[in-house]
């Protein structure tokens, strides 16, 4: 456990799971020193594809039920019930970086501050993947290399759709060259990856479930403890993800970020989309442990 709160930077890559190939360098290398995992979606009713983006989203955050409000699927008038991550997360200061539209207005309804990602990768002559890298670790009060006293944000989320796997790429790659070992920034910083599979057929689905079946654990309510996932607990499909923070999170011998290496090597096997936010949440102090 670090003796002082974390910052979270969440780069979430929506549908960019099924691209991942050898030339994603920077991924793989996160993916060798992260402690990785499956996060598993519940089944979805017929959507459009914008429906599909913003509940998949939504579970990320554990506001679905914000979605149903939003979506119209709850009396009128519930829209009054949504509650923001600020008030569920004691005071969580969060910003969500995205080009979709969708997602920014649903970002809006929780109480994050949204900004425009095609902007901040505009900000300079340089890289863009280390022109936003430096505004992202700028925001949570990482700046020339130091870790500041205070910051506009306790987290900063990453939306990037899926024309952007070789952006998000480069992009990690600038992030974990600033935040190197050592770094005064490293034992501060809790990145994480999740990469979900986009839309999804049932064939998809099927052979998604059949491929963890009887292959994967999930974690119980209490501490680490496991036991085995049937499909049915698996429900619908699942996002692939990879957690780094420098001296606190513990790797483990996922080498490569693919589906076939975690499912044999990682670490924290299958959760739930929906306990991701509050195991962030902990690493920020804002939220008790998982399970605890």
């Amino acid at each position: 456990m670090a003796d002082k709160p974390s910052r979270a930077l969440v780069l979430y890559g929506d549908g960019l799971a099924r691209f991942v190939d050898s030339s994603n360098t920077h991924i793989h290398s996160l993916a060798s020193v992260a402690s990785c995992g499956f996060l598993s979606l519940p089944h979805a009713p017929p959507e459009t594809e914008k429906e599909r983006i913003v509940r998949e989203f939504s579970h990320l955050l554990d506001a679905s039920e914000a979605y149903s409000i939003a979506s119209g699927f709850n009396a009128k008038g519930s829209e009054h019930q949504i509650s923001t991550l600020a008030q569920r997360f004691m005071g969580l200061k969060a910003a969500l970086v995205t080009d979709s539209s969708t997602v920014s207005s649903f970002g809006k309804l929780i109480g994050l501050d949204v900004l425009h990602l095609s902007e901040i990768c505009q900000k300079s002559d340089s890289l863009p993947s280390d022109t936003a890298a430096s505004e992202f670790l700028r925001l949570l009060g990482f700046e020339g290399g130091k870790c500041l006293d205070v910051s506009l944000y306790d987290s900063v989320f990453v939306h990037i759709g899926v024309d952007n796997m070789a952006m998000l790429d480069s992009l990690i790659g600038s992030i974990m060259k600033m935040a190197h070992s050592g770094s005064e920034i490293a034992p501060r910083l809790h990145l994480s990856l999740v990469l979900g599979y986009g839309s999804v057929t049932d064939k998809d689905v099927s052979v998604l479930l059949s491929r963890l079946h009887k292959k994967v654990l999930t974690p119980r309510l209490q501490g680490l403890s496991r036991v085995r996932a049937t499909p049915c607990e698996v429900k619908r499909h699942v996002m692939m993800f990879a957690q780094w923070q420098d001296g606190v999170t513990r790797k483990d011998l996922v080498d490569t970020l693919s589906f076939e290496a975690l499912k044999k090597l990682s670490g924290n096997l299958v959760i739930p989309a929906d306990r991701f936010i509050h195991e962030v949440a902990f690493k920020l102090w804002k939220a008790p442990k998982y399970g605890a």
